[in-house]
């Protein structure tokens, strides 16, 4: 089993996996973006061009499934945003992991003689894993929902928005409060348990050297199907999260 270099800073410990990857996921996405929207044409659009368009639309469409039509445009770039990166962390896995061995001690990485004694004197240390298999990762991104949710909840739909924590009667408010807790709880856990089942089944295969090739390359097909699926359910809750806080047919804040 693979070791991931762990850093003690003021008592908080830091994953360097996952920040590397995560520094690296937020520049592909850049550069994604960067490259759809050079030398835009109307006559002549790139493919780099039509592609990004259809995500657009298609990320609009989605959102506007859990919304007004009108109101949908309001939250693409949200929507691009979170899809767009949720995919990609989810595809830097295991095919792009960077591992080291260490057979002595490393004391800024928590790697002790005890450490090396129960890995038989030598750990292999796992530099690279998929942002969203840490925990931490996929419960930030659930917390900037959270945040986001209920800030635009009090801010354009105040009066509904209080009201729907005592309905249908006052008693079920502990009801309704424990269900808007566990939101961000099942958003950051269904998407760290899908990618990190993932890892742990190619970590799986790769033990069975050449017998496991045939099992590799039908595993990382699924693979993309599978966080393209977990980016699009993670971003079409947070448009439904909106859409209940934020979104109500008496209330024109957001026609305008």
């Amino acid at each position: 089993m693979h070791l991931f270099p762990i850093v003690e800073f003021m008592g908080i410990r830091f994953d360097l996996s996952a920040i590397i990857a995560i520094v690296v996921t937020s520049i592909i996405v850049l550069v994604l973006a960067r490259l759809s929207v050079r030398n835009l044409s109307v006559e002549n659009p790139s493919k780099m061009q039509n592609f990004m368009e259809w995500i657009i639309e298609f990320v609009h469409s989605t959102i506007a499934s859990t919304m007004p039509f009108e109101k949908a445009k309001k939250f693409v770039s949200l929507g691009m945003t979170i899809i767009v990166f949720i995919f990609v962390g989810n595809l830097l896995g295991l095919p792009f992991q960077i591992v080291t061995e260490a057979t002595t001690e490393i004391e800024w990485l928590g790697i002790t003689q005890a450490v090396l004694d129960s890995h038989d004197g030598h750990a292999h240390i796992a530099w690279w894993k998929s942002p969203t298999a840490d925990l931490s990762v996929t419960a930030g991104l659930a917390l900037v929902v959270f945040i986001i949710v209920h800030s635009l909840g009090l801010k354009w739909n105040k009066k509904h928005y209080l009201k729907h924590y005592f309905e249908p009667y006052p008693i079920f408010f502990p009801i309704n409060l424990i269900e808007t807790l566990a939101k961000p709880l099942t958003l950051a856990l269904r998407l760290y348990a899908n990618i990190l089942a993932g890892e742990i089944l190619i970590t799986t295969i790769l033990m069975l050297g050449g017998w496991g090739v045939p099992f590799m390359m039908v595993w990382q097909g699924f693979s993309i199907f599978v966080g393209a699926i977990q980016a699009f359910l993670f971003t079409i809750l947070t448009m439904v999260y909106i859409s209940q806080a934020a979104v109500h047919e008496d209330d024109p804040a957001l026609s305008h």
